[in-house]
């Protein structure tokens, strides 16, 4: 851990520290695996800071072999990556209450949803039945917050759900991740133009998808599956100050409640590899 202090145009100091360990996580789905070597093996030759991760954990500007030696002795690992800032497993088998890992707090599930030990993609899920279940956070996110300002992004897996419903939204504000009326990914989340971004992704086929949203300070992608499948020029997101909604949007439209499993839903500080 690296630690410093700063002084302000007031003089007052403030301390800070920084992780020396390097992330090799690279597309944020926690553990370093073959999708990460993937990564590095993309960027081969260029200066994508991302994968720039050896000999030391801030890099020398180029992706090459130091890059590939230091993931290659994270291969297989789960990892604790600092910039992973809430993240809610879903792997409950009863009760009322979600676990946020990061924090340790609680969030209040809805409706009756019924727990899968088993079947979700990372160990178990959430069954949410599209009528009134869903799960109200006590973490939010400011896009407009400084802290922000080099970007974020959300993951989250999902089966099911039909066109129109939410996987993730701000209350009274935009709704991050939702289908379209034909059943593809969207967010509402945007600037002053408040334009939403639209992809052709259907995710409503009943298969697994693990849908994102990535912003990185001046533009903004939807993700699907590894891949982007929309993306626009975007230097500003408007700001929100309360938790979130999983399963439904943001005014708690009855056909918005989204239908199906969702699993394993990460909040990162960074723009991160889909």
């Amino acid at each position: 851990m690296l630690y410093f202090l700063t002084r302000d145009a007031s003089g007052t100091w403030e301390h800070w520290q920084a992780s020396l360990e390097p992330i090799c996580d690279f597309n944020g789905d926690g553990q370093v695996d073959g999708e990460d070597l993937l990564c590095i093996v993309g960027h081969w030759g260029t200066d994508e800071p991302l994968c720039d991760i050896g000999p030391f954990a801030w890099g020398d500007g180029t992706v090459d072999l130091q890059d590939l030696i230091v993931l290659a002795e994270h291969l297989g690992k789960e990892v604790t990556d600092p910039s992973l800032i809430a993240h809610w497993p879903l792997d409950e088998t009863d009760g009322i209450t979600a676990r946020e890992r990061v924090s340790g707090s609680d969030d209040v599930v809805m409706g009756g949803a019924i727990w899968h030990p088993a079947d979700g993609i990372v160990d178990g899920a959430l069954e949410l039945d599209g009528a009134d279940d869903c799960i109200i956070t006590g973490f939010g996110l400011n896009p407009a917050d400084p802290e922000m300002s080099s970007g974020f992004c959300i993951f989250a897996w999902i089966k099911g759900g039909g066109p129109g419903q939410t996987v993730l939204s701000e209350p009274m504000g935009a709704s991050w991740l939702m289908t379209d009326t034909e059943g593809k990914l969207m967010t509402e989340l945007a600037g002053a133009a408040d334009t939403p971004l639209l992809s052709d992704a259907i995710i409503t086929d009943g298969q697994w998808h693990r849908v994102g949203l990535a912003w990185d300070g001046s533009r903004r992608a939807l993700c699907v599956d590894g891949f982007v499948v929309a993306e626009d020029a975007q230097d500003g997101l408007a700001g929100f100050n309360s938790g979130f909604y999983i399963g439904v949007g943001n005014d708690y439209a009855a056909d918005t409640f989204f239908s199906g499993l969702i699993d394993d839903v990460r909040i990162y500080n960074r723009a991160v590899h889909p």
